[in-house]
């Protein structure tokens, strides 16, 4: 599918659901819902915050409802996209006959009232602990360049040195990647970093 700019662009774009689409897009802007094209797809935000978007497939179209998973859904119509999606739910249809206007109207409502609540799910902001193995901290004790150099970097940076280290079962291994550690940790450099740019 080309890339659109405007509702009407992907309606024309998707001319099989085209009435049908139409009659969602009315119900929607019929609320204090704000238009916006994101993902080559028509987006209803209130104030910045995504509450439902449209979407028209080969068999079906419907409305995906970004919050969906706080909606009552008392008539049983909506559908998890995926088992690890945790918030949005899809109003699916497969014909114009399908549609049930004031159902519809009511659970865009519902959605924006759930959004003025602030009702969404939050990122987990829960941080992985670092722990730094002895000889690391040992390592780290004895040169403070290096130390400051390790604790400028990413968290995720300091797991990967850490669990190296702690994955070698040997005292003389742990040692020899102690040494082949303290260059890249001097660098700034992660455990992984060579391989990502590849």
């Amino acid at each position: 599918m080309k890339k659109v700019s405007s509702v009407e662009e992907y309606i024309e774009e998707n001319a099989h659901f085209g009435d049908a689409l139409k009659i969602l897009h009315d119900i929607i802007t019929a609320t204090e819902l704000e238009e916006t094209i994101k993902w080559n797809a028509p987006v209803y935000e209130l104030k910045g915050k995504k509450v439902v978007g449209l979407g028209a497939f080969k068999h079906h179209f419907g409305i995906w409802f970004f919050n969906g998973n706080f909606l009552k859904d008392e008539k049983n119509l909506l559908y998890t996209a995926q088992e690890k999606t945790k918030a949005l739910r899809q109003m699916r249809f497969n014909s114009i006959n399908d549609i049930d206007r004031n159902a519809v109207l009511a659970y865009v409502k519902e959605a924006i009232e759930n959004q003025k609540l602030g009702k969404e799910i939050k990122p987990d902001k829960k941080k992985k602990e670092t722990v730094i193995p002895p000889e690391l901290k040992d390592h780290l004790s004895t040169n403070k360049d290096l130390k400051a150099h390790f604790e400028n970097l990413t968290p995720y940076k300091q797991r990967e040195f850490c669990e190296y280290i702690f994955e070698a079962k040997r005292e003389m291994t742990k040692q020899s990647r102690l040494e082949k550690i303290t260059p890249m940790i001097l660098k700034g450099l992660g455990l992984n970093d060579k391989y990502k740019n590849c």
